[in-house]
């Protein structure tokens, strides 16, 4: 938004989409840009005691331990690099290995698009038949979009003998809902079949234990909820059951580690400088990484992961929960019937912090348009959906009370034919916000 007049107030519930930047970032960034123009190359190895910041080369191990505690993985699990889909094509080339008796991969039929064509993408490198070897779960109940955790089971299991891969959202883009990765997964390896996931809107918006879940492996970006900032290096997980390295084999002149594409960042530091052009990948997550990853990102995201530290996913979850179900029970708080419905699972371990209102046909560009001029920043998917998001970290019950209070007047006007609005009764425009100015 411009002007000096919009700095004033906002109800910022978009944090599903593009997370807000925390006032830290621009010290962070400012440190950082002083020592490389102080030290250029030597700052790669050199301590940099005007700032807390470690030497260059040594700062993406200092993310992933960070970043591990989000998601419920040891450090040596978490490698922070590329963007998702980039991390999830690398990742697939490792794990998606097709023979001919198991081939096909599990989808859900409403993906993210990126997702879906990545899959494509790795069905048709293979040569095999997307109709064929790309199976899609849709939703069975035709009033809701949600898929049910034994709708997911009956899927895996009718194609037990067939399938090397399932791959699906921590949390769906579209309508919030929250699967059950643990259950999932089980269920998946029970018929050697691995697992895989896209964390996207999960990570920093729902505690994890993808270690203890046996998670095969999963990518995230780290713009939404991470706060890292637009098009923000993004981060992966492998479990360590398959990322060692038997140096023996090595020795041998076998190969002595999960296949993968590789690269030198990906390499044993201990040999990395010495140019031999013999990979020894690193232990671990980082033995997938490709190229030297970009610290100016990876400082963004630590300024972020700094804030993370100071509380715990267990209690920004149970913040989220009160928050997000204050949401939800003012939206239904209702004596009349209402021109939107809310199509995320309405118990509160199904969903994070979304909650997405499918409006009745013909209202989405009123109501955005009234949101807007009051001040309010919410995100909208074509047709009619508009999805909504409390953040525990800068977002208040002020900020959820002020948003459907604009929101039902929003629908009432645009029902009526108004676009316009009565500023008087609606400036209230976030005006008791809570933003990162009161968590540092």
């Amino acid at each position: 938004m411009e002007g000096e007049e919009d700095k004033e107030s906002c109800i910022y519930l978009s944090g599903n989409s593009l997370g807000l930047q925390p006032r830290r970032t621009a010290e962070r960034i400012s440190s950082h840009l002083s020592a490389w123009a102080s030290k250029g190359v030597t700052g790669h190895f050199r301590a940099h005691d005007d700032s807390n910041l470690p030497p260059f080369v040594n700062l993406d191990d200092v993310a992933a331990e960070k970043m591990a505690a989000l998601v419920g993985a040891a450090q040596d699990e978490v490698a922070v690099m590329e963007t998702l889909t980039a991390n999830l094509h690398i990742l697939m080339a490792s794990f998606y290995r097709p023979t001919k008796e198991r081939y096909k991969i599990i989808i859900e039929g409403g993906a993210f698009p990126s997702d879906h064509f990545a899959v494509e993408s790795h069905i048709r490198h293979h040569d095999l038949d997307i109709r064929d070897a790309m199976v899609l779960i849709e939703p069975i109940d035709g009033e809701s979009p949600n898929i049910s955790t034994s709708h997911v089971f009956s899927i895996i299991d009718k194609h037990a003998s067939s399938a090397a891969l399932i791959l699906l959202p921590g949390i769906q883009y579209y309508t919030g809902q929250c699967f059950d990765i643990k259950r999932i997964t089980a269920r998946a390896h029970s018929h050697g079949i691995i697992s895989g996931w896209d964390l996207a809107h999960a990570v920093g918006n729902v505690d994890m234990e993808l270690h203890n879940w046996d998670v095969d492996f999963a990518v995230w970006c780290n713009y939404k909820y991470v706060n890292a900032g637009p098009g923000a290096i993004a981060a992966l997980f492998v479990h360590e059951k398959h990322s060692s390295v038997d140096t023996g084999a090595l020795g041998d002149n076998r190969e002595g580690f999960r296949p993968r594409l590789s690269g030198w960042w990906g390499s044993d530091k201990a040999t990395r400088f010495e140019m031999d052009n013999r990979f020894v990948p690193i232990t671990g997550a980082a033995g997938f990484q490709l190229g030297n990853p970009s610290v100016l990102a990876i400082t963004a995201l630590l300024a972020s992961l700094e804030i993370f530290s100071f509380t715990s996913m267990a209690s920004i979850r149970a913040q989220s929960m009160a928050l997000t179900g204050y949401l939800e029970d003012l939206l239904l708080a209702t004596s009349q019937e209402e021109p939107y419905k809310i199509i995320t699972p309405s118990s509160r371990f199904e969903r994070g912090a979304q909650l997405s209102l499918l409006l009745k046909p013909g209202l989405l560009v009123g109501v955005m348009k009234y949101l807007e001029d009051s001040g309010v920043v919410v995100d909208e998917r074509k047709p009619d959906v508009i999805r909504v998001a409390p953040v525990p970290l800068y977002n208040s019950f002020c900020d959820v009370w002020d948003f459907v209070h604009i929101f039902k007047e929003a629908c009432q006007a645009t029902q009526k034919g108004h676009l316009g609005h009565d500023a008087e009764a609606t400036m209230i425009q976030g005006k008791r916000k809570k933003g990162w100015s009161q968590i540092m």
